[in-house]
């Protein structure tokens, strides 16, 4: 049974939270003790009516103020898929928080308010999402039990989110009008909404198709783990452990280590201590090469017909998570897939407005949650891709050298 990770995302009272709460508690997926947890502290409900954005908002904070101010993590299952899902933050002032929760997104849905149409806060969301590379994105109309469940409002909003899913060369958009405080369309089709032909929320989220999105032409396979046990009856044995991210391998490939560039082929592949033929991301495998070659946690092993960027300074698009500002000449740990390397800002050409795209030169400083183009130079060489061309190997996340707090999270150019 596959995974499908998607994110929520809207403006504040957009009902995220609400319609998170609805899906788990529609499939069925709420323990018996929770819901009744969540039963007591329901206020100023009807008779057997229950606040379904408890489900999501667990800080006191959020219940207070009814929002949504960090990223809350659900999962649950159906007979069809398994789910995990990140509810995003609705203010302006949490970019960080829904770049965080939808940097592993395979979906994002974005919620507008029926009554608002489409908005400064959608349009930012759909930016976001568009930089972050989300290849499948649901637009969920919510509230349209307060618009009597109008085809022309519901029309018209398809028709100015088609302008900007253009403008941002969004693919892949589906549109499904629901109401997630009386369930309409959310795992049922709704009676309220016959003049809709499309599937229902649930249904559309276990059927659409995500392991095409996985990259099975290159081969990018970062050594988590060097396996040499040294015992009697592995005396020789030396395995390289880790997680294939892109591509195929096969017995016999030949390879080449990045960043230092030693080829070797492949003489062995092992899925959970059986030999194997071939093997492909994302499965966790072991690797036996030819040669004995000083090979290191954070090295990439990749094919020799399929050669990458090494490089020690590049331009990264980076999102900064930190409330001290970020300065030119500040330095950090780099962690890209398994590898940390000591990097320096080397350099901040503009600031990035996620609301209109536009590119500020002439800034003040570089702030928690502002999104900024740099070029960054690490210690070492690094092997990478583009975040545009190969997602999984062109992220990368900025850590404090002090506090070991993740500060910056980067998509290298």
């Amino acid at each position: 049974m596959d995974i499908l990770r998607f994110i929520t995302a809207g403006s504040v009272d957009d009902g995220k939270s609400t319609l998170i709460g609805r899906l788990l508690y529609d499939s069925k997926s709420i323990m018996i003790d929770q819901l009744e947890a969540i039963e007591k502290q329901t206020k100023n409900k009807e008779e057997g009516e229950i606040d379904l954005a408890l489900l999501t908002d667990g800080l006191r904070a959020e219940r207070e103020q009814g929002i949504t101010i960090d990223v809350a993590y659900k999962y649950f299952t159906t007979p069809k898929r398994k789910f995990i899902i990140a509810d995003a933050p609705g203010h302006i002032q949490y970019t960080r928080n829904m770049i965080t929760g939808a940097s592993n997104a395979n979906l994002a849905i974005i919620l507008i308010d029926a009554r608002n149409g489409v908005i400064e806060q959608t349009r930012r969301h759909s930016i976001i999402a568009s930089l972050l590379g989300i290849k499948h994105i649901v637009v969920a109309i919510n509230k349209m039990d307060l618009v009597n469940y109008s085809q022309n409002i519901y029309n018209n909003i398809v028709i100015d989110y088609a302008a900007v899913a253009k403008t941002l060369e969004l693919q892949n958009v589906t549109y499904i009008p629901i109401s997630a405080l009386n369930g309409d369309n959310i795992v049922e089709k709704s009676k309220n909404l016959l003049w809709y032909e499309g599937e229902c929320l649930l249904s559309f989220l276990e059927s659409v198709e995500v392991q095409s999105d996985i990259d099975l032409h290159h081969a990018r396979f970062p050594v988590q783990y060097v396996i040499r046990p040294q015992t009697d009856n592995l005396h020789d044995y030396r395995g390289y452990a880790g997680k294939i991210i892109s591509g195929i391998y096969k017995k016999g490939d030949s390879i080449i280590i990045q960043p230092t560039g030693i080829e070797t082929i492949i003489s062995k592949i092992e899925i959970g201590g059986v030999e194997v033929a071939e093997a492909f991301a994302p499965q966790s495998v072991v690797l036996h090469l030819e040669d004995d070659i000083d090979i290191s946690r954070g090295d990439l092993i990749v094919k020799k017909d399929d050669q990458l960027q090494v490089s020690q300074e590049f331009e990264v698009l980076l999102c900064w998570m930190d409330t001290k500002p970020l300065q030119v000449g500040s330095k950090y740990f780099l962690q890209h897939n398994s590898k940390n390397v000591r990097s320096v800002i080397k350099n901040i050409e503009y600031k990035l407005d996620v609301n209109t795209l536009t590119k500020e030169f002439n800034f003040e400083k570089i702030g928690l949650n502002d999104v900024i183009k740099a070029t960054i130079k690490t210690a070492s060489p690094l092997a990478f891709d583009s975040y545009k061309y190969l997602q999984a190997n062109g992220g990368a996340i900025l850590i404090d050298e002090t506090s070991l707090v993740t500060v910056g999270a980067c998509m290298i150019q």
